[in-house]
């Protein structure tokens, strides 16, 4: 069975796989096969005579545990369904309602997804008198949010804040507080919660930490650069007893501290697990010589880092280009005209635009209209976050947990049934020095002061309510959606109104039921409980869907783990990527590095590297330079055009002569291309060194990032904390040293 399992595998992946007993720590390079390696070594493990239901496989997407159970599946069929493959929180979800009734938890708990949480927050906010112009909802819900990712109370915030003399910590932790009040009495759980309230549970009751420890004797985390403090915190302690954890990541793809991960879990590994035998994945699959080579040049420069140099056997018949644009629209006419000129050799799933901030999408979304050309947004509304669909959502949860007061809040009145707004925060203000949920207020509402109309709807609603709860007990999730979307009047609310806005709600409520039961089809648990959970877990690359033939835009964020034939990553410009809080700030600077070589990666053939000399992004215009990680990859600012590339057809020759090769671009400040990159040296005495913070009488503070020329034509770059970049002349710019 080992030489079937390991027959295409290479010397590494073998290593890997055959590795069973003690910590183990892969570090798997981009598109080294890493899925591959987990799910052979969940098979080989299973061939050795381990118990599934002994493997506990954990990852961030449901989409990559989708296609783990797929794998393992099509390697040894019969014995894969017992193995435990899931996303940290539906794992964590699962296991809180397994033992909900031993630690006072209501095993029918709701989960609130970003939207709900912001309207949880902006309640608190309102109870608490705090303005919302002084303090943004989804600012807070960001700090509480990091806050559980740090396994950090509302009374360790608190007091964190009082240490500091922090204000506007304090607020939060106050809010915090509240709102964790408000979760409980609603029964309801968030994103946060799910794994700080597992790892809470392992804590304090040790006849349920040691049933699991003693269940799962062999645990495979997969992406472990991208895990937290609580999610770090929950392995180890899962771990502890047997210590056959085998950790899977790349710490030069480590892109998400700013929600939460610490990519010292990866380097930190062995002091952890001394005994930890390390593997390192080099060999990589995807793509071409000259974009492994080109991305290396790249992610060298960071100083935090496992050092590792993919290689590939692929041929080396790809490219990595530079385009410069003269602005925004510029630069987006000239990928989409790229993409149409290759679109017949081409399928446009094979090509994506990437791009480190969605304000971005725009100028892309109207050049490929203008095209006739196809595309996907990817990660900004999704399906679940229309109007219409969190409407039908509402009332799935309100039935699955009644006591839910965003739910309740959001369909009470939809459609209309004569309960106005006044009403609503009358009754609310009654529940609230009740201290009841909603739901539980109803019985009483004669006493909070509502209308007798206002009463008999609310006591009409509470039926309704109370048929489908019964309902649900013995009925699919599609059957109790169908029932709700008509019985409720929601659809017949929309028929009425006959407009093209309505009609385009009904085709997404119908596309709801197409969901729901592709959901039944797929899952083994067909409650509704079981699809407000797969909903609510699901994320933004979850929803994308490689059979339709369309371009995909997405920001470089969301493109990890993903990989196209022709990758285009634009808006390299310093200042907005690397974004402008990077550039003095070594550690962020070092994660925007690693972002670009997550973007580089995805790439399998060709590899585009897109500025503009001018862009107009929030409001504001200003002139760019180049980024550095173009310099960094090897181009001194000499931009080859798509002509040089023997796979893409050859444009029209005026259409792209911006792109032909420029040798300098300030006053000889840059060597040619195939010449190591140096910044011109200055022989005089010269105070204006790179890097030195200087005061402008107009643009105020800035960092001198380049210079060129020297003494009366002594030219200076630099970047003012405004983000706008200026090309000075030193002798009359009038700079002052501070």
């Amino acid at each position: 069975m080992k030489e079937i399992l390991t027959k295409n595998l290479n010397p590494s992946q073998i290593e890997a796989v055959c590795c069973t007993e003690g910590p183990l720590i892969i570090f798997a390079g981009a598109g080294t096969g890493k899925t591959k390696v987990i799910t052979h070594r969940i098979a080989y493990l299973l061939s050795l005579g381990i118990a599934p239901w002994s493997i506990l496989a954990v990852t961030f997407t449901n989409k990559a545990a989708t296609e783990m159970k797929k794998r393992v599946t099509n390697l040894i069929s019969q014995t894969y369904q017992n193995v435990w493959i899931s996303t940290f929180h539906s794992f964590c979800a699962y296991l809180l309602r397994v033992e909900a009734s031993k630690i006072n938890l209501d095993p029918n708990f709701s989960i609130y997804d970003f939207m709900d949480q912001k309207n949880a927050v902006r309640d608190c906010m309102k109870e608490l008198n705090i303005d919302e112009k002084k303090f943004k909802v989804s600012t807070i819900v960001n700090k509480i949010s990091r806050a559980k990712d740090d396994l950090k109370s509302p009374l360790d915030m608190a007091s964190e804040a009082e240490q500091s003399d922090n204000l506007f910590e304090s607020t939060i932790s106050k809010i915090y507080e509240l709102y964790q009040k408000k979760l409980k009495r609603a029964g309801v759980l968030d994103f946060g919660d799910l794994i700080m309230r597992t790892v809470a549970t392992l804590r304090q009751f040790s006849a349920i930490l040691e049933h699991y420890q003693g269940k799962f004797r062999y645990i495979m985390i997969d992406e472990y650069q991208d895990t937290n403090r609580a999610q770090y915190i929950l392995i180890k302690l899962l771990a502890r007893e047997h210590r056959n954890i085998c950790v899977v990541g790349d710490d030069d793809q480590s892109v998400y501290s700013w929600r939460g991960a610490d990519i010292n879990n990866i380097l930190n590994f062995k002091k952890d697990y001394p005994n930890a035998k390390s593997v390192k994945l080099e060999q990589n699959y995807r793509s071409t010589p000259k974009i492994l080579s080109t991305a290396y040049q790249v992610v060298k420069h960071n100083n935090v880092r496992i050092d590792k140099q993919l290689w590939t056997g692929n041929p080396d018949n790809g490219s990595v280009i530079t385009i410069k644009a003269t602005n925004e629209n510029d630069e987006a006419a000239k990928v989409a005209n790229l993409i149409l000129l290759n679109a017949y050799k081409y399928k446009l799933s094979n090509f994506a635009v990437f791009y480190r901030t969605n304000a971005q999408s725009r100028t892309f979304e109207d050049a490929l209209r203008r095209v006739g050309i196809p595309y996907a947004l990817i990660g900004t509304l999704r399906f679940y976050d229309r109007a219409e669909i969190k409407d039908i959502i509402a009332y799935l949860k309100l039935i699955h947990n009644p006591n839910d007061n965003v739910s309740f809040k959001r369909i009470i009145n939809i459609p209309r049934r004569g309960i106005g707004k006044t009403s609503i925060e009358a009754f609310e203000k009654f529940a609230l020095l009740k201290s009841m949920s909603l739901w539980e207020a109803i019985p009483l509402a004669s006493k909070a002061g509502l209308t007798k109309k206002a009463q008999k709807a609310l006591d009409s609603f509470m039926q309704f309510i109370e048929a489908f709860s019964e309902l649900k007990k013995n009925t699919s999730a599609k059957i109790v959606s169908e029932k709700v979307i008509t019985h409720s009047g929601y659809l017949k609310e929309l028929e009425a109104e006959n407009t093209p806005e309505s009609k385009t709600k009904i085709e997404n409520i119908q596309e709801l039921i197409s969901a729901i039961n592709d959901f039944e089809n797929r899952s083994p648990d067909k409650s509704l409980a079981g699809y407000l959970t797969q909903i609510a877990l699901t994320s933004d690359t979850d929803s994308i869907n490689e059979s339709k033939d369309k371009v995909t835009l997405m920001t470089l964020h969301l493109a990890k783990g993903l990989e196209f034939e022709h990758v285009f990553i634009c808006g390299l410009e310093e200042g907005l990527f690397p974004i402008w809080e990077a550039i003095s700030n070594n550690e962020e600077l070092e994660e925007e590095r690693r972002l670009m070589y997550v973007g580089m990666t995805r790439a399998k053939k060709n590899l585009y590297l897109c500025w503009s000399t001018e862009r107009t992004i929030y409001g504001k215009t200003r002139w760019n330079i180049p980024s550095r990680f173009i310099k960094e990859a090897g181009f001194v600012y000499d931009f080859v055009g798509p002509e040089q590339n023997q796979n893409f057809e050859k444009p029209n020759e005026k259409y792209f002569r911006d792109e032909v090769i420029h040798k300098d671009i300030y006053n000889n400040g840059y060597e040619t291309k195939n010449e190591p990159f140096s910044s011109t040296t200055i022989k005089d005495t010269n105070p204006y060194k790179i890097g030195t913070i200087v005061l402008h009488p107009t643009f105020g503070r800035g960092k001198i990032i380049d210079q060129s020329g020297s003494r009366e034509n002594l030219k200076l770059v630099v970047l003012f904390e405004n983000g706008q970049w200026k090309k000075l002349l030193a002798k009359i710019a009038n700079l002052r040293f501070i």
